[in-house]
C-alpha cells in the first residue's frame, strides 16, 4: 500500500492520481509504475511557457501541484519527472534521479550537455531496476517505463525503444535510449533519443540545470513555443508556428498557425492549457 506518512506535506497523492485519473491499485509493483507512468503521460501536457518568458519554473512540490495538478498547465523535464518521483516515493518505489545528454541530431553523445531529467526505479523485491521518464518533449518519448535490460526490444504502449550501452571515456557505463521511428525517407531505423550513465543526481543538480534551461537565451526552451500532447490516437505537438500531429499509424499532418489568438485557442481546446497573460506565443 502507498506510504503517504513520511513525504513531503506540499505534495498529495491523491490529488496527483486524480489528476491523472489512475484509478488503479496504490502499491509498489510493475503494475502500478507502467500504469501511472502511461497515465501521466497523457495527463499532463508538456509546456515551456515559463520558460519562454525567461522564467525557470519552480521545482519545489507545492508549486509543482499548484501548475501540473490544479492549474490548466504542464512543464517541462524537471517539472514532470520531479512530480512523478514524488508521486512514487509517495507509492513505495525507491527512485534516482539521472542527468541526460539529449542525443537528437547530435554527431556525438559528448557534444551535448547533461541537461535532460529521467529516472531509476526500483520495485521492492525485484532485482531488475527500470528507466522512467514522463518529462522527454519527443516523439520518442517513453510511453511505460523499460527495463535497465541492454540490446532487448521493448513495446511500451505502442512505441518501440531499446536501451544500449555505448563505450566512451568514462568508468560508469554509458546506456542511450533508442526508439524505433520512420524515417523521412520512409525507412524505419533506431533514433538515438538520450545518453546517461547511473550516478545519481541530486535535487540541488537540477535546480541549477532548471535555471540554466529555463533563463539562457540560448536554450532552444527559451527561443521558441514547444508543446506537446499525448493520447492513444495520436502526438501533438506545437514548436514555433507549426503543429505536426503524429497518429499512432505513423501518419503525420503538419499546419502553420498564423496568429496569436490560434495559438492560444489551440492551446486551450487541443493541449489542455490556459496560457498565461502576457505570454507571447509566436515568437519565431
Amino acid at each position: 500500500m502507498a506510504d503517504e506518512t513520511v513525504r513531503d506535506p506540499g505534495f498529495d497523492l491523491g490529488e496527483y492520481l486524480a489528476r491523472i485519473e489512475w484509478e488503479g491499485e496504490r502499491r509498489a509493483d510493475l503494475a502500478t509504475l507502467a500504469g501511472v507512468h502511461l497515465a501521466h503521460m497523457r495527463g499532463i501536457p508538456f509546456e515551456n511557457l515559463d520558460a519562454l518568458s525567461r522564467n525557470a519554473p519552480s521545482l519545489d512540490p507545492g508549486d509543482l501541484m499548484a501548475k501540473l495538478v490544479r492549474g490548466r498547465r504542464g512543464g517541462y523535464c524537471y517539472e514532470h519527472n520531479t512530480l512523478l518521483l514524488l508521486a512514487l516515493e509517495a507509492l513505495g518505489f525507491r527512485v534516482t534521479r539521472l542527468a541526460a545528454r539529449v542525443v537528437i541530431g547530435a554527431d556525438t553523445v559528448e557534444s551535448r550537455p547533461r541537461t535532460h531529467m529521467a529516472l531509476l526505479v526500483e520495485i521492492p523485491g525485484d532485482p531488475q531496476p527500470y528507466l522512467a521518464d514522463v518529462g522527454f518533449g519527443a516523439v520518442g518519448a517513453l510511453l511505460e517505463p523499460v527495463p535497465l535490460r541492454p540490446d532487448t526490444e521493448f513495446r511500451d504502449a505502442g512505441r518501440r525503444h531499446r536501451l544500449v550501452r555505448v563505450p566512451h571515456r568514462g568508468p560508469l557505463e554509458l546506456w542511450v535510449l533508442q526508439a524505433h521511428q520512420a524515417h523521412q525517407a520512409h525507412q524505419e531505423g533506431w533514433v538515438d533519443q538520450y545518453a546517461f550513465t547511473l550516478e545519481p543526481f541530486e535535487e540541488p543538480d537540477f535546480e541549477v540545470i532548471n535555471w540554466h534551461i529555463g533563463t539562457n537565451p540560448r536554450s532552444p526552451f527559451t527561443q521558441r513555443i514547444y508543446v506537446q500532447r499525448v493520447t492513444a490516437e495520436r502526438h501533438l505537438l506545437l514548436h514555433g508556428s507549426l503543429l505536426t500531429e503524429t497518429h499512432a499509424d505513423g501518419t503525420v499532418r503538419k499546419r502553420e498557425l498564423t496568429d496569436e489568438a490560434e495559438a492560444r485557442r489551440l492551446l486551450e481546446e487541443e493541449f489542455g492549457i490556459t496560457a498565461p497573460e502576457g505570454t507571447r506565443l509566436l515568437t519565431g
